[in-house]
């Protein structure tokens, strides 16, 4: 009796991988990156062929060298006889601060608009829509030089806070001063301090890191105490009271440490003609950190009011027919849900106030760019290594920032079951 066989598999031939499906993609692929690493080779082999016709090579060797220039606003030590290294550092730490407080401010203003945005009042949802289409239409550099041109221009100098009848006066109940050269504002100190740990780069506050670590371990204890609520709401149906517990967790362990570590303010006080005592932070900050996060409060209010508006108007309904309030409503049933919407855009907001802080060499403050590569690649010649440390550094900058956004974005979303 006779059997079916199968028709005999074809042998491989090289023009199956132009012809056959199953080899094709895998032919581009391998083609596209040869052709991407032959790029590389030619770029890489040409600077260097450059390099030599200009009598130059490749090194880091500068960042040792003597910096000779000083630095008006620095976080750790830092003076015109350190390195060009100590300099980037600095200008690495003026450019995280910027960004975190632009951040920081951006976000909680933005929340703010973006929620009035779609109150039924007419006045304040036409006033935010006034502000939204305002300042995310006009180009961050000029908000950024019209708040330093306020701060230079309108603010009064320190010796107008003297004498018996001073023409200005300090804000928030005499504790901060605001002169065309500097924003006097308290200075947190500590009675019976800690110390410091020197970790070679720079110094640091045993002080602060107590606080985190109290801060955090706050936060742990009161999300059990939250987590067990939960659990007895779902044995039992009733959720026991937690809030008294939660103030007392979240405020008490900190308010002990301060009082350990004698915490308190220094105001700043005008002797002669400047204010001592407190922080001077320079005008050029003030007016990046002010630029950046008006500018950026436009877009992240859109954001927050798009992703309001992308959940469903039932949830609203349901959560008024259960009795909640409209805060309430909002706290725990629309800002969770809208969150999966509003997380992915925001990081790239915080993304773009970290590029867009190198803007900050328009107002004097060195930052990154003011140093590494501002006065740093002027005075060592060095444009290629300056240039592309920069880029590797803001690029390791945006990835961490990506990646925690990331990690938060994925606790947020919907968990399918």
């Amino acid at each position: 009796m006779a059997t079916a066989t199968g028709a005999p598999k074809a042998s491989f031939r090289l023009s199956m991988l132009l012809y056959d499906t199953r080899y094709r993609s895998m032919t581009i692929q391998v083609v596209v990156l040869l052709l991407f690493m032959a790029g590389v080779a030619w770029l890489v082999d040409n600077t260097i062929r450059n390099l030599e016709t200009l009598g130059k090579d490749f090194s880091y060797g500068f960042l040792w060298n003597r910096a000779g220039y000083d630095i008006n606003q620095t976080l750790v030590q830092y003076s015109n006889d350190s390195t060009h290294a100590r300099a980037m550092l600095v200008g690495l730490l003026n450019t995280l601060l910027v960004a975190f407080m632009s951040c920081a401010a951006a976000t909680v203003l933005g929340l703010i608009i973006g929620v009035l945005r779609l109150s039924p009042n007419w006045i304040i949802g036409r006033l935010t829509t006034v502000y939204v289409e305002v300042f995310r239409n006009i180009p961050v550099l000029l908000w950024i030089l019209v708040a330093y041109a306020i701060f230079t221009e309108v603010m009064p100098p320190p010796n107008a806070f003297r004498g018996d009848t001073p023409t200005a006066s300090m804000i928030l109940f005499d504790s901060v001063a605001l002169t065309n050269r500097y924003t006097a504002v308290p200075d947190p100190l500590f009675s019976r301090s800690l110390g410091n740990i020197d970790l070679g780069l720079f110094l640091v506050s045993v002080d602060l890191l107590a606080i985190i670590v109290v801060i955090t371990g706050s936060i742990l204890a009161n999300r059990a105490i939250l987590a067990r609520a939960t659990r007895v709401q779902n044995a039992t149906g009733i959720r026991p009271v937690t809030w008294w517990k939660s103030l007392a967790v979240l405020v008490l362990p900190l308010l002990l440490l301060l009082v350990a570590l004698g915490f308190h303010v220094e105001r700043p006080q005008l002797r002669g003609f400047n204010f001592t005592g407190g922080i001077n932070v320079s005008n050029s900050l003030m007016a990046l950190w002010l630029g950046l996060t008006l500018y950026t409060t436009a877009f992240i209010a859109e954001i927050v009011r798009a992703g309001i508006a992308s959940v469903s108007h039932g949830q609203t309904e349901a959560a008024f027919a259960l009795g909640l309030r409209p805060g309430h409503t909002m706290r725990l049933v629309i800002l969770p849900q809208a969150l999966r919407v509003i997380v992915p855009p925001l990081i790239s907001q915080y993304l773009n106030i970290t590029k867009n802080s190198s803007l900050a060499i328009a107002v004097g403050y060195m930052d990154l760019r003011g140093t590494l590569g501002g006065i740093t690649l002027n005075q060592t010649g060095r444009e290629l290594e300056a240039v592309l440390l920069m880029m590797l550094i803001y690029l390791a900058i945006s990835l961490v920032i990506s990646g925690v956004m990331n990690l938060y974005n994925n606790s947020v979303k919907l968990k399918e079951r």
